[in-house]
């Protein structure tokens, strides 16, 4: 199912519509229709009551969208491919292949979606005090409060992404000032600890105040994690090749074997998933996965064939391990298979990968 669509291009970048966004636009928009001054429009009367809301809403996720181009300028100015941003229930996220390992660039390209923001919300405070001033009558206008609204966003929301603690952009920064001074492993595990610190006292925080603040904190501890997670094992792997790593003792299936005959073969191999070989010739891959969507009663009637996956996702002996690992999880399938000029060679699955990352840490205690 496609969970997004592609509204245009901005710099070269797709920019994208989540289901999740067309749910909360509505939201917003209606928030903004009932909320009293300052910001929102409770005394104006309908229908202008919502169109005001729903333009508000709009400028806002432009605003995000704006915030999101500041980090892609300078990834594309630091040589990182920007595959998308797209906008959802959260707000916006930029897809980027790779963070930049200099600290300097990381540190700028972590800063320039606050400074965006920064840029947007003093602006129209600013064009606000400037318009005010020549024309008092100007702080009763709906132009005077949209601006109003926006420009108090933006500075809130940039002040919120300097937070130090991933995935907010502070956390980037400060991982980057740490980068200066250790390895990059290091700096990243130091600065996730600050932000899971963080995390614990925004949660107690909010027990007191508001519980709003246990969910933020919950999404930062998570968020702070995972990067910590992510990082050390994408950079343990660099060391390795996926020739390294993989299986090699590639055991296949037939596309005539029954889908009972798969399960049983399963359980007794212990693997849950093989590529489909017709003689010499790769014909796909079938996976538990796909043995779950036949019902029981028809397993000894079908046959691989018809529920293998044909379009193979795939990758090379010489590939670094860490790249595969991205691949793994990029597409959110458990193994790839391993050609070398058009032959089949290997399997590397995440658990292969797994499997390697505990051996590090075992010889490194």
């Amino acid at each position: 199912m496609k969970t997004s669509v592609q509204i245009g291009y901005v710099m070269g970048i797709p920019i994208r519509l989540h289901i999740s966004f067309l749910l909360i636009l509505p939201i917003f928009a209606t928030v903004f229709s009932i909320a009293p001054e300052p910001f929102g429009y409770e005394t104006v009367e309908p229908p202008l009551q919502y169109i005001l809301g729903f333009t508000t809403a709009i400028l806002l996720f432009t605003s995000v969208v704006l915030h999101e181009l500041g980090h892609s300028y300078f990834a594309k100015k630091f040589g990182v491919k920007i595959s998308n941003i797209t906008l959802h229930l959260f707000g916006g996220v930029s897809s980027m292949e790779e963070i930049p390992r200099d600290p300097g660039e990381e540190g700028k390209m972590a800063f320039a979606g606050p400074l965006v923001s920064f840029i947007i919300g003093g602006t129209l405070l600013l064009l606000n005090f400037g318009l005010s001033s020549v024309l008092p009558e100007f702080t009763e206008s709906y132009p005077y409060r949209i601006f109003f609204i926006i420009g108090t966003i933006n500075i809130v929301l940039g002040i919120f992404n300097l937070i130090p603690a991933f995935p907010m952009d502070g956390g980037r920064i400060l991982r980057s000032w740490f980068a200066r001074r250790m390895s990059y492993i290091k700096a990243t595990q130091k600065a996730a600890s600050v932000g899971k610190f963080f995390a614990i006292f925004m949660g107690l925080f909010g027990l007191l105040v508001n519980p709003w603040l246990i969910l933020i904190a919950f999404f930062v501890y998570i968020g702070a994690s995972q990067e910590a997670q992510s990082t050390t094992i994408s950079i343990s792997l660099e060391q390795y090749s996926v020739g390294d790593i993989m299986t090699t003792d590639v055991k296949a299936v037939p596309p005539s074997m029954t889908i009972q005959e798969l399960l049983d073969f399963m359980f007794e191999k212990k693997h849950m998933g093989y590529p489909v070989m017709e003689g010499d010739d790769l014909k796909g891959v079938v996976s538990f996965t796909d043995i779950r969507k036949v019902m029981p009663e028809e397993r000894s009637a079908l046959h691989v064939s018809d529920i293998m996956t044909m379009d193979v996702i795939s990758t090379t002996s010489d590939m670094n391990a860490s790249e595969a690992f991205k691949m793994i999880s990029r597409n959110n399938v458990g193994r790839l298979l391993v050609i070398d000029d058009g032959n089949l060679k290997g399997i590397v699955s995440r658990t292969d990968l797994i499997r390697t990352l505990r051996f590090m840490e075992e010889e490194a205690s």
